[in-house]
């Protein structure tokens, strides 16, 4: 018997070494695992960042395989045609493509994302919910981000010019009711 192995069998250490390489194995395979691929639903940009204004870095096409690396909000963070980047989570259905004409069936893209393709009762949701309570409570006022905002703004003319060409109606509104008196705050 070696010298080695001699001292792993008096220490112990052949269960211990035994139980690491089985955990390493474990976590090696779970790693594998965890790795998640998509298609590619319809054709789209991949982004630089997970925001829609982003520097544009490269294109999915319908039918593409991507693997899907993270999610942020309502963006997957995505392994396509050599790019590594961001595209909307719309765009992707994850696992395989089943074989089906993605887009033509009943319901299209929203009915397989919602799992209710052909009821007629489509009703789409990417899971974003906005603010975190914590990102709330970290909110400071930012002048300069206001006066962007406003900048943004056109003129009423303008925007019912518009609406007039989208064929929009417009409807009122009630406010929402004030908060009530001795509620907590």
């Amino acid at each position: 018997m070696s010298k080695d192995m001699s001292r792993v069998k008096r220490t112990g250490g052949a269960f211990a070494a035994t139980v690491a390489l089985a955990l390493s194995a474990v976590l090696t395979l779970g790693a594998l695992a965890a790795q998640e691929t998509g298609t590619a639903l319809k054709p789209d940009d991949i982004k630089a960042e997970p925001f829609k204004d982003a520097k544009t870095i490269g294109r999915v096409a319908k039918g593409d395989r991507v693997e899907i690396l993270a999610r942020k909000s309502g963006w997957l963070q995505v392994n396509a045609g050599g790019k590594r980047g961001w595209v909307r989570m719309l765009s992707v259905r994850r696992g395989q493509a089943a074989g089906t004409d993605v887009g033509k069936e009943v319901g299209g893209i929203a009915g397989i994302a919602t799992g209710r393709a052909g009821t007629g009762q489509v009703v789409s949701s990417t899971g974003v919910r906005g603010l975190s309570e914590e990102e709330l409570k970290e909110a400071k006022f930012d002048e300069a981000e206001l006066q962007r905002a406003e900048a943004l703004a056109v003129a009423a003319a303008d925007a019912k010019a518009f609406a007039a060409q989208g064929k929009l109606v417009a409807r009122q509104l009630a406010f929402l009711p004030g908060p009530k008196t001795g509620a907590r705050q």
